[in-house]
């Protein structure tokens, strides 16, 4: 076995609950903080700054929804390393030491902004490396994390549109409470991202924003945050698959200099199994595929 696959096992995780209650199942891609050794010998940051493009602590945010019956899917690996947010070829050749693979996306708007498959850049663009990586590398990290994490997401919302004739997903991720120390405006606490209303039926997404409006919070859609590769790829509400992001604001559970949970986490873990009880609660004729197709 190699040293990674002894640091990375497992490289990512599923939680199922006892019993499932409803279509509803969890994701948090982000907030792996696993990184393997090698990585960081080769890296010119520091972990601290590293750690700034981690969901942090997302994934211990929506445990509690298993204990209601809805699984949870989390990775251990970190962001920086691999982004399985991404297409599995968004690569930047200015990266790498030797030819891409002609099928790699090389213009896409994120590999522009340093943040593709295998990222540039972490935090305010502070590059990663000082030096290229090698094609192979980056291949390998692919082979062995991101395709094996879509395969298993993939059959677990097969699973549960299988169970229950529809399925949500819904992908969890955090945003920093401000973009720089320039910015004086108060972002909002949730942003949720549809794709514009394409990712999911309309009920959804309203549930999930009447829900948390109710507990509080201040929440927007679809801007500045979309939703990504999996809110899109995985969302086809003709299909009775159904696929929403939302993002949290780190400031309401976290202290982000030092890393460490605020007296805030609990209250977010806890309204977070609310929207898993509320999202349950949606009557499956309006999930379903044929409900979907006639919208």
């Amino acid at each position: 076995m190699s040293p990674l696959n002894d640091q990375l096992d497992p490289p990512f995780e599923i939680i199922e609950p006892e019993h499932w209650r409803g279509p509803v199942l969890f994701n948090s891609p982000h907030s792996g903080r696993v990184y393997p050794h090698e990585f960081l010998r080769c890296s010119r940051l520091d972990l601290p700054t590293l750690r700034r493009s981690e969901d942090s602590f997302v994934d211990d945010l929506a445990q509690g929804v298993v204990v209601h019956g809805y699984p949870l899917m989390r990775a251990h690996f970190p962001r920086c390393y691999v982004d399985v947010n991404r297409e599995p070829y968004e690569l930047d050749p200015r990266m790498f030491e030797g030819r891409l693979p002609s099928f790699a996306n090389t213009r896409s708007m994120r590999v522009a902004g340093g943040l593709g498959t295998i990222a540039r850049v972490v935090g305010d663009a502070q590059e990663i490396y000082d030096q290229r990586i090698s094609v192979d590398d980056a291949l390998r990290r692919i082979e062995s994390l991101y395709k094996p994490y879509h395969r298993a997401l993939r059959r677990l919302f097969t699973k549960v549109h299988r169970e229950f004739g529809a399925a949500m997903l819904v992908d969890c991720h955090s945003m920093p409470s401000s973009t720089g120390p320039r910015d004086e405006r108060p972002r909002a606490d949730v942003v949720l991202g549809d794709r514009y209303g394409t990712s999911c039926v309309a009920v959804v997404s309203e549930v999930v924003e009447t829900t948390l409006r109710a507990r509080g919070y201040a929440v927007s859609r679809n801007k500045p945050y979309a939703g990504g590769f999996i809110t899109e790829h995985y969302g086809n509400p003709a299909a009775g698959l159904h696929a929403i992001q939302i993002e949290f604001n780190r400031g309401l559970y976290m202290d982000e200099r030092r890393f460490e949970r605020s007296e805030g986490f609990g209250r977010v873990a806890a309204d977070l199994e609310i929207v898993a009880e509320r999202l349950a609660d949606i009557p499956l004729e309006e999930l379903r595929p044929y409900r979907a197709a006639a919208e």
